[in-house]
């Protein structure tokens, strides 16, 4: 009997929701005024939303505690800017890699009159440790040149060095197929689907559905759909 990894599902149909007439917030984990006793964080990722705003629209985010921050546009494009004067307009196909400490304040926007904007919002906790005040715009097209693999956005090297996860993200085709070793074997794999679906180590997984695995080896994934889109996140547990 092939024993499975262990892990937790995250679905898309149980997230938290909070909207108005300028936005709509959809939340993995207990964000705000959302609590369910097993939408606990995921290690140190404690917040993962999955926001749209309306043409001209803003949204604004106060810090809590010493974070590392990923914003990654699915649709359209953001602006982001800060407390600290950094302002950075972001495009689908990059990821802002930003760090805040305890009372920063930052806000999105979106930067059309009309058309809709959806973006990810991944927080990571940086613990006691401090942290420095990297910014990286990363741009990760190559993931149409490298069909059916993963493409690492984020590495843990260079300037980046303090970022406790990796990131790749990867685009399928129907049956597209590939494995992910992790760096470390101790490390964690939070495990997203952008767009389309995928059967990731025996589980089935639809769009927006997040799955959280520990304790596991080569991990299989297997889309089950054209243009299908995934996002995995490695991080010490």
């Amino acid at each position: 009997m092939i024993q499975q990894s262990k892990g937790k599902i995250f679905l898309a149909d149980h997230r938290g929701v909070n909207q108005t007439e300028q936005f709509q917030s959809r939340h993995t984990f207990n964000f705000g005024k959302y609590f369910d006793e097993n939408k606990n964080s995921f290690g140190d990722i404690y917040l993962l939303n999955d926001d749209t705003i309306a043409g001209g629209g803003e949204i604004k985010m106060l810090v809590k505690e010493p974070s590392h921050i990923l914003l990654v546009p699915v649709a359209g494009a953001i602006n982001y800017t800060d407390n600290a004067g950094n302002n950075n307009l972001i495009a689908a196909g990059q990821v802002l890699h930003t760090t805040a400490v305890k009372g920063d304040m930052m806000a999105i926007s979106n930067p059309f009159r009309e058309d809709l904007v959806n973006f990810l919002q991944i927080w990571i906790r940086a613990g006691k440790t401090k942290i420095p005040g990297a910014r990286q715009l990363v741009t990760y097209n190559d993931v149409n040149e490298n069909l059916n693999s993963l493409v690492k956005v984020i590495p843990v090297n260079g300037h980046n060095a303090q970022l406790p996860l990796i990131v790749s993200i990867g685009k399928f085709s129907g049956r597209g197929e590939t494995v992910y070793l992790p760096k470390n074997k101790k490390n964690a794999l939070f495990v997203f689907v952008i767009e389309g679906a995928f059967e990731v180590e025996g589980r089935l997984l639809h769009a927006r559905d997040g799955l959280g695995l520990w304790e596991t080896g080569v991990v299989e994934m297997e889309a089950l759909s054209n243009d299908a889109i995934l996002l995995v996140a490695e991080h010490p547990l």
